[in-house]
């Protein structure tokens, strides 16, 4: 008992999108996906770089920790990151930066004792950008 108009506009309703309408969503996506994309990239490499920094310097914290309850005024030559765990560190995961490398003790500069450094995402010295090193304490250089 549906007159002809209605039918008509219930097989509009049924019949989906057209190739042209598909066509059009899937570029405006891939347009945005292309503008965005790049940013975040940026915006994750940096938030591994600000985790490493932030770790650095609670390990450096941990060591201080660890000589004041020694009485110890610095560290030997012959102290190593692993002296930390289990009772400064929960485990060895924790001297690990966020790319997988460990964390280095190095004599210190600045006027500081030592430092703890992370080689940034290659795990070699020196670098720029992702591959920056990190210092307890300070930030990496910015690159644009």
């Amino acid at each position: 008992m549906h007159s002809n108009n209605t039918r008509r506009s219930l097989r509009r309703i049924h019949r989906g999108f057209s190739l042209i309408e598909v066509i059009v969503a899937v570029t405006i996506i891939a347009i945005f996906a292309g503008l965005i994309a790049p940013q975040l990239l940026k915006r994750l490499s940096g938030a591994k770089q600000d985790q490493a920094r932030t770790e650095a310097s609670a390990i450096a914290a941990q060591v201080k920790i660890y000589l004041t309850n020694r009485r110890e005024s610095n560290i030997g030559s012959d102290f190593e990151l692993s002296n930390l765990v289990p009772e400064y560190l929960e485990s060895q995961d924790d001297l690990l930066d966020p790319w997988g490398n460990k964390y280095l003790l190095l004599e210190g500069t600045n006027g500081r004792d030592f430092d703890i450094v992370s080689y940034g995402k290659d795990g070699t010295q020196g670098g720029e950008g992702e591959n920056a090193d990190i210092t307890h304490g300070k930030a990496p250089k910015k690159t644009e």
